[in-house]
């Protein structure tokens, strides 16, 4: 009996270590790739109320601005209000954590902006927010972006925001609507916001939502709509999102979510005339054609530009990498997408990765991460951190 038990005991022993052994080696792998624990959810994670604002166009003259009102308990209701686009339109949205709101200015004029820029002004460029309005209004703060009360203090400086700022997270709707207030803001200052769509803002204009949060299926039911009509064409914040470019040049750098092929610089084609091409495909989602174009190589999963890894999962050379800044005339290439431990430059400087696990509003993640950005000033780079430290990379 005494040798069954010692038996038993060490087998339970080795059983045990191999256990220990082998969930360290998942936790390191883990880490390594950028897993993480999500625990301690925020308990107004799926409160609506106050949710908005939501504007849709009644007709071309007519702007109708939905706020969701109520809970389970007692049922929810639609405050609605409509404007005309002739007049000045303020709407207003919530955050549930802190409770505060910020006000915007509704400028019913959307233009396509313009791809390339040249006025040796600082850039502070961040990327993959992914629905967390809080994070990213702490960071713009102490990165002196903008002031506590919100407002621009970044001069004539560019903010560029490199993609997926949507989805995964529980603040979307005030992550785009505080973009599109610190837009019309910078633009009174002389400074700029440059929103370059990623993949996930063209899967949301494109339907798949796979990644979307709960909150918007059931914000979605309650206005009477499907979660795609949030963001097409009748709706203010799926146009306005809809003129956007999935790529500029800014003082000689490229902003691109994805990458640059290097078989893109085979193509005779223009900033331009990539950014027009992708943007008419903004509502049409990708599925290979047997012909193969530049529409198909600019929009695919694999080689388009919002989702290309190119600098990060190919076995690319240096020659390689400056074939496709030297077809536009750039210095380097500023990239979202695929995730890092840190902002850095690669390839000799030419490409600069910023797409880092960043906080998250209304649930903790382990380990835990701050935010970081990049700041290009004077021709010096600099990653810069959530309490506004930069280091020069």
């Amino acid at each position: 009996m005494n040798t069954l038990k010692k038996n038993l005991f060490r087998y339970l022993k080795h059983i045990s270590l191999t256990i220990l052994v082998l969930s360290a080696i998942a936790i390191v792998v883990g880490l390594n790739i950028g897993a993480s624990l999500h625990y301690d959810d925020h308990p107004l994670m799926m409160v609506i109320d106050k949710e908005g604002p939501y504007v849709f166009y009644k007709n071309n003259s007519t702007l109708q601005v939905n706020h969701i009102r109520g809970n389970k308990n007692d049922g929810f209701y639609l405050e609605q209000k409509e404007h005309s686009t002739t007049g000045k339109i303020l709407i207003n949205s919530y955050f549930q954590i802190d409770s505060t709101y910020f006000e915007i200015e509704i400028n019913p004029e959307i233009d396509i902006p313009p791809t390339s820029y040249d006025d040796n002004q600082p850039i502070l460029a961040i990327s993959d927010i992914e629905g967390g309005y809080k994070t990213f209004r702490d960071f713009l703060i102490a990165n002196k972006v903008i002031d506590k009360k919100l407002n621009w203090i970044f001069k004539k400086g560019h903010l560029v925001l490199v993609g997926d700022f949507v989805d995964r997270g529980w603040s979307v709707t005030q992550v785009l609507w505080f973009i599109y207030k610190l837009e019309q803001d910078a633009k009174k200052q002389g400074g700029g916001v440059h929103f370059i769509l990623g993949n996930h803002e063209l899967k949301n204009m494109q339907g798949f939502y796979r990644d979307a949060a709960p909150k918007y299926f059931a914000a979605s039911n309650i206005l009477g709509k499907q979660l795609h009509e949030l963001y097409n064409q009748d709706s203010f914040i799926g146009k306005w999102m809809s003129s956007k470019n999935t790529l500029e040049i800014i003082n000689g750098n490229l902003f691109v979510h994805g990458g640059i092929h290097p078989d893109l610089a085979n193509y005779e084609i223009s900033l331009d005339e990539i950014n027009q091409i992708v943007r008419n495909n903004y509502y049409r989602a990708y599925y290979p054609e047997r012909e193969k174009t530049i529409e198909q190589f600019l929009n695919s999963t694999k080689t388009g530009i919002c989702w290309y890894r190119v600098y990060y999962k190919d076995d690319l050379t240096q020659e390689e990498v400056e074939k496709g800044l030297d077809k536009f005339n750039a210095k380097s290439v500023v990239v979202g997408h695929t995730l890092q431990s840190e902002v850095n430059r690669k390839f000799n400087g030419k490409v600069i990765g910023i797409d880092v696990k960043h906080p998250k509003d209304y649930h903790k993640n382990f380990p835990y991460h701050e935010s970081e950005g990049l700041l290009i000033e004077e021709n010096i780079y600099y990653r810069v951190l959530a309490d506004g430290e930069k280091r020069e990379i």
